[in-house]
């Protein structure tokens, strides 16, 4: 049996944040090949997640910059380890190569947060993306992990245009992975446009880009609420800290709703789902569950980017607030225009989120890298540099931390 070690950057919340319910379904594609998964983390646990006992992954709680991760893995001896994001192969990724290098190394890139971060730089300094932002010290960092790997999941089109064209990595070290969707679990039906009412959006308000989408929508609810005075809009989201809560203000239909138990529910209940996104990377888990529950929705061309390709978008994309707002009262109130809009959501998603085609794809590219691995390895001799150089800093810093720690402790 093959055995899978995932390495999390935090423990799966499929219910809270979209990279959760991405991990988790990564995750049950491994246990569907019948291979023993085992995920481990260094993050606390938290109220929201997932038991992953129920779903048949054993799970490990590790330490950073502790040698007793050598000797657990040196136990376990994976055949595949995935890494949840840049920062953990950062930290364990020479471990993993000193205790079994012949192991498959993935990196799931989630999304690619040295882009999130230039463009939340670009926004705050009111210009535009370019490339002395992209080239930071964490894109080093990033494209560093990536090049370390065998195989990168990656979650955009756009990123992977981005990493070919920009950053010029080797199209075989890439692998393109969006959100796969079970399509046999969407509702045939869902209910319809006269029996919906007001306007939501959702997300973890820990995620940057969501925070800020809800101080833009300040400004932008305003404008919809002066042409829809009976009109609300719903804000879900988990982990809503005082600030958020504060906002809260029901006069002005602008109500923070706070952890939701079923976001498919308050989805189909809404009309519109509205995602002024105006920074941020990969692609977006709340577009994502509108085009399931076919809800339209208002977003940006950050937002919808790379989630759509040559397919129609079931709702509108437009950058600047008069114009959101505009299209926000016009989708609204237009029942036609809104029918059109929720029947370009299953199109997109039978074309794009097939769970299935992802799947088997994902686990072809896996059995023909693991094939030719020594091959593979060769013709990447910039991350076999990186391993020597970059690596070994790494390593003897995190040896330097392991040792002090060990001293205070005695």
């Amino acid at each position: 049996m093959k055995k899978v070690l995932v390495i999390g950057y935090v423990w799966p919340e499929p219910n809270s944040s979209a990279a959760g319910s991405h991990m988790m379904s990564i995750l049950r594609l491994y246990k569907q090949q019948g291979w023993q998964v085992e995920f481990a983390t260094p993050a606390q646990k938290t109220e929201h997640m997932i038991d992953l006992a129920n779903e048949g992954i054993s799970s490990q709680t590790i330490t950073l910059n502790c040698d007793s991760f050598d000797a657990y893995i040196t136990e376990y001896q994976p055949d595949i380890v995935m890494f949840d994001r840049f920062m953990m192969e950062e930290q364990f990724g020479w471990r993993v190569e000193k205790s079994c290098p012949a192991a498959l190394k993935i990196l799931d890139t989630e999304d690619l947060q040295c882009l999130r971060n230039a463009r939340h730089q670009a926004l705050k300094a009111n210009k535009e993306l370019n490339n002395s932002l992209l080239f930071s010290d964490l894109a080093k960092r990033e494209i560093a992990a990536i090049l370390r790997c065998d195989i990168s999941l990656i979650i955009s089109s756009f990123e992977i245009d981005l990493l070919l064209n920009t950053f010029n990595i080797d199209a075989q070290l890439l692998h393109y992975l969006p959100f796969m969707v079970d399509l046999s679990t969407l509702p045939q039906n869902t209910l319809a446009y006269a029996e919906r009412k007001n306007f939501m959006t959702i997300g973890n308000f820990r995620h940057a880009p969501n925070w800020d989408s809800v101080l833009y929508l300040q400004t932008i609810w305003p404008l919809i609420r002066k042409q829809l005075p009976e009109a609300e809009l719903h804000i879900y989201g988990s982990y809503p800290p005082p600030k958020a809560t504060a906002l809260s203000n029901p006069k002005t239909g602008f109500i923070i709703k706070g952890w939701c138990d079923n976001a498919s529910l308050v989805m189909e209940q809404a009309r519109v789902c509205l995602a002024p996104i105006r920074f941020g990377a990969g692609i977006k888990g709340k577009l994502l569950d509108a085009m399931k529950m076919q809800t339209p929705s208002i977003t940006t061309s950050v937002g919808s980017e790379g989630m759509y390709k040559d397919k129609a978008w079931p709702g509108v994309i437009i950058d600047d607030v008069n114009g959101f707002a505009n299209a926000a009262v016009d989708l609204y109130n237009n029942e036609t225009t809104w029918q059109h809009a929720q029947n370009d959501s299953h199109s997109l998603l039978t074309s794009t989120y097939d769970s299935v085609a992802l799947g088997r794809a994902l686990i072809k590219k896996i059995a023909e890298t693991e094939q030719k691995l020594i091959a593979h390895r060769l013709k990447n001799f910039t991350g076999a540099m990186l391993k020597h150089h970059s690596m070994a800093s790494t390593k003897y810093m995190s040896q330097w931390i392991a040792a002090k720690n060990l001293n205070q402790e005695s």
